[in-house]
């Protein structure tokens, strides 16, 4: 329907249409700069949903199992979850510089709450009479962490994983388009300024193929974990 919109309906320039999307892409891997543009914004979504997991599925845990300190951060959190992170790019430019750094902080920014809304969420409804026959059992912090804590939250994260790509991806998109010279972002914007729709759909088509790889990984990992629960 689109080649066919645009071949008889509407001018190519506003639509652009599947088969000079699919050229373009062919020159791109032709010429290098599809792996380049590629590489780039994955690299800067891929670390700063690392940083994100790493940090936030800690203080996830840290806020769900001390419920005090959790109710006295909660107001901090959603306040800062609820701030518009996409407004502050210009400020992480500022902050981080124009390189690699800025457009990992951003994503991380982004990401960062997915992760810990979600495992906090997924600990409340964590079995209590594991935790109450752990704390018979006079078990160490540790070890409920390691058998009990850790195998529970496992589908969160998955979860959370699934919200993670889409946002490390974005985060990303957005430092490329405030202020970069590469990544799939960049050759949007930079195509967009030359009235070149054929080079923003191609930079889309290879973001939504990143997107629907990743969620097929993950459905992998999912169906591998997901009808495991903890045994003591």
């Amino acid at each position: 329907m689109w080649e066919g919109l645009a071949q008889t309906i509407v001018d190519p320039l506003w639509i652009s249409q599947p088969s000079a999307v699919a050229v373009r892409l062919w020159q791109l891997a032709g010429s290098g700069l599809l792996w380049k543009h590629t590489s780039t914004t994955l690299m800067e979504a891929g670390l700063g949903l690392a940083l994100a997991f790493a940090v936030g599925v800690p203080i996830g845990i840290f806020l769900a199992r001390y419920r005090y300190s959790g109710q006295i951060a909660d107001p901090f959190v959603m306040a800062l979850y609820s701030t518009p992170r996409v407004v502050l790019a210009p400020l992480f430019i500022l902050w981080f510089g124009i390189d690699l750094f800025s457009k990992v902080m951003m994503a991380f920014s982004i990401v960062v709450f997915v992760f810990i809304l979600n495992i906090s969420e997924g600990l409340k409804t964590i079995d209590k009479d594991l935790l109450e026959l752990m704390q018979t059992m006079r078990a160490s912090e540790g070890y409920v962490v390691r058998k009990v804590i850790i195998p529970w939250i496992i589908p969160w994260v998955i979860a959370s994983m699934r919200l993670a790509i889409g946002s490390a991806l974005i985060g990303a998109l957005v430092a490329e388009l405030v202020g970069s010279s590469a990544g799939l972002g960049w050759y949007a914007e930079n195509s967009a300024g030359r009235l070149d729709t054929t080079g923003v759909f191609a930079a889309v088509t290879v973001l939504v193929a990143i997107a629907v790889v990743a969620n097929a990984a993950l459905g992998l990992v999912e169906r591998r974990f997901l009808t495991w629960r903890p045994t003591i």
